[in-house]
C-alpha cells in the first residue's frame, strides 16, 4: 500500500502539547481532519495543519493519489532537542528553563 509522509522537525512547541492536537486527527478522513484542526484553539493546531497539508500535497504530486480518498493513517510527535535556558532566582540561585522542541510526522494513505 502506497503512503505519503510529511515531517516538520525542530518545532518550538512541547511534544505533550502537540500530542493533544495530533490525537484529534489520527484515523480521520483528510477533509474531516482539516475541519477539526481549523476549529481547534490550541497552539499545535497550526503546526499540525501545515504538516497535514504537506502530506496531502506529497500524496497528490508524488504518488498520484486521489485527495478525496485520503485518510490520516499515522500521526505522531517525537521529542526533539531541548533548549536549556537559565532563569535567575533569589540569593544568587539559578533555575533551569527547558524549552522543548518537537518533530511532527503525518502519514496519509488511500482508502
Amino acid at each position: 500500500m502506497v503512503e505519503a509522509k510529511a515531517t516538520a522537525k525542530y518545532i518550538r512547541i512541547a511534544p505533550r502539547k502537540a500530542r493533544v492536537v495530533i490525537d484529534l486527527i489520527r484515523g480521520k478522513n483528510v477533509t474531516e481532519a482539516f475541519a477539526v484542526l481549523k476549529f481547534t484553539p490550541k497552539a499545535g493546531a497550526d503546526v499540525v495543519n501545515k504538516v497535514l497539508k504537506s502530506a496531502v500535497a506529497n500524496a497528490e504530486n508524488n504518488f498520484d493519489m486521489n485527495v478525496d480518498a485520503l485518510y490520516v493513517a499515522e500521526a505522531y510527535v517525537d521529542q526533539g532537542p531541548t533548549l536549556k535556558r537559565i532563569h535567575p532566582r533569589s540569593r544568587g540561585q539559578a533555575f533551569k528553563i527547558l524549552k522543548r522542541t518537537s518533530h511532527v510526522t503525518v502519514v496519509v494513505k488511500e482508502k
